[in-house]
């Protein structure tokens, strides 16, 4: 069910959110948390589908800020989505205009859960300092996408790591989840060797190939290289130099399936598919401490890697 309420205020919109739960009866009363979306109306569909099915392993309440023109008069357009519309969640747009563009954090605080943590994601462009934004000091967890957040991986990460705050994550930490559990389970068995050196390959534009890197480095204290492949999409491979030889694990660029190579070992295939957005959101949404080892990563382990080199 999808009611619009145009030109209207948060009061409304909270007394027709009551009303539409007791009329649909089926809403999940149990939500955990508010999961605020920072949004540009080009891309509010697309972030409200992910939320949708992020809420799926997380019911919560979703409050979509929409930034519109910040010229003409005040103006409220509120939209509610509940039932099929809205997962397992209940769905708030708030389309603001004119001089309420500006005071976003005021427009939504009547909307948001009592006594509930608040996460804030920014689908696409995110504030220089997060922690900072109006609507940031509100959340306890801040979740940025380092793609949309500079042309280059490197400053992308560079200005996340100058400004991060405890409770600051990125999506791109959540695309390698599974890169690093396979690595840590890889180092974890014979031979018990040291790390002499490791090189990441991943696509250009991949930021998360380059926070690998970055843990990689600030995890095994040694010389990290990062490789820019061309014919890539995010990551593709890791090759870690140990004394008796090199481990390698590679996935083909439009494969699911990557293979582990090590010294004396037969080469095993191990499924390693990429991850969606709503998939890397979930895991967020799964615990509100801070990370305190994204914040190694970010801030010691990127910074002390070499320049990136192009690989073919």
């Amino acid at each position: 069910m999808i009611v619009d309420l145009p030109d209207t205020t948060t009061g409304e919109l909270s007394k027709r959110l009551v009303r539409m739960r007791s009329e649909v009866g089926a809403m999940a009363l149990s939500r955990v948390l508010t999961l605020l979306v920072v949004v540009e109306d080009v891309d509010a569909e697309a972030a409200i589908e992910v939320a949708n099915e992020a809420s799926r392993q997380h019911p919560c309440r979703i409050v979509v800020i929409v930034e519109g023109p910040g010229r003409g008069r005040a103006r409220l357009d509120g939209q509610i989505r509940v039932g099929g519309d809205a997962g397992a969640s209940e769905v708030v747009v708030c389309r603001l205009m004119g001089p309420l563009v500006k005071h976003a954090a005021s427009v939504v605080t009547p909307l948001l859960l009592p006594d509930s943590p608040i996460v804030v994601w920014w689908p696409r462009v995110a504030p220089r300092d997060p922690a900072a934004d109006p609507i940031g000091a509100m959340a306890q967890r801040r979740i940025t996408d380092a793609v949309h957040v500079a042309s280059s991986p490197r400053t992308a990460l560079k200005r996340l790591g100058d400004a991060y705050a405890p409770g600051d994550t990125d999506l791109a930490w959540g695309r390698i989840t599974r890169w690093r559990g396979l690595l840590a389970a890889a180092l974890d068995q014979a031979p018990f060797e040291s790390v002499e050196s490791a090189v990441v390959v991943g696509a250009p534009d991949s930021p998360s190939a380059d926070l690998l890197a970055g843990w990689l480095h600030a995890r095994l204290r040694c010389p990290v290289h990062v490789e820019r492949s061309k014919a890539s999409s995010g990551v593709i491979g890791v090759r870690l130099t140990r004394p008796s030889g090199v481990l390698d694990l590679h996935r083909p660029v439009e494969g699911n399936v990557a293979t582990l190579t090590a010294p004396g070992q037969p080469q095993r295939t191990i499924a390693l598919a990429h991850r969606s957005d709503a998939e890397c959101l979930a895991e967020e949404l799964r615990r509100l401490d801070p990370d305190e080892i994204y914040e190694q990563a970010l801030t010691k382990g990127v910074p002390g890697l070499s320049p990136a080199r192009s690989v073919k």
